[in-house]
């Protein structure tokens, strides 16, 4: 029997956006085969140095980790994409700050989580489903540095990864620009089962419709 647990942010924990829908945990449940458990650790509003905390309240019978989170630190960053410069060099400067460091929350963050043993999956940050085109194109090409420290530093520990830029690529995947629908999450429930259902292999990038 698999027990998973879900660390994180919104993008789990999103109740409060689905309009009496069922959020991704509920979702999950529904699907999953009979006798294993499903758990919501994950909490809106949560950053990649919550996860700490909610390691503490790990199941002791848990045998699956499903990590989404970094959207929120990007959001603390974002005040980067306002400043002015006079280059595109003195641009990619800021945004390698930011992405250095992120790199180093998330490699440590990793690196607690991988000391419980368990088979762990993490996310990537899905583009922001914005009004306007400009600025959606903005949001999208600035996380492609934060998706690229998240995608390597779970390779090079041989981590699967649910990419949900992939997975979540609809309008209707969207409650609003930052927070995933039941549309949305009965996608993202769907790979973490894809996820929690292999039996052993090499890592991969998950993605399940």
């Amino acid at each position: 029997m698999k027990h998973i647990v879900l660390l994180g942010d919104s993008i789990f924990d999103n109740a409060a956006y689905v309009a009496g829908g069922p959020d991704v945990v509920r979702q999950l449940r529904s699907i999953l085969p009979s006798g294993w458990r499903a758990t919501l650790n994950a909490l809106d509003g949560a950053v990649i140095g919550d996860i700490s905390g909610q390691l503490s309240r790990l199941p002791a019978d848990a045998t699956h980790l499903v990590i989404s989170v970094g959207g929120n630190n990007a959001l603390g960053e974002a005040h980067v994409l306002d400043q002015a410069v006079t280059s595109m060099a003195e641009a990619l400067e800021l945004l390698a700050g930011v992405r250095e460091r992120f790199r180093a929350a998330y490699a440590a963050m990793l690196d607690e989580v991988l000391q419980r043993r368990l088979h762990t999956a993490v996310c990537t940050i899905y583009e922001p489903r914005f009004p306007e085109l400009p600025q959606r194109r903005l949001a999208a090409t600035a996380l492609t540095v934060l998706n690229d420290a998240i995608t390597r530093e779970a390779f090079s520990r041989i981590l699967d990864c649910l990419d949900l830029r992939v997975l979540c690529d609809d309008d209707r995947d969207f409650a609003n620009p930052i927070e995933p629908s039941a549309h949305g999450g009965e996608k993202i429930a769907r790979a973490i089962l894809a996820f929690a259902a292999k039996d052993g292999g090499r890592a991969s990038r998950v993605i399940a419709r």
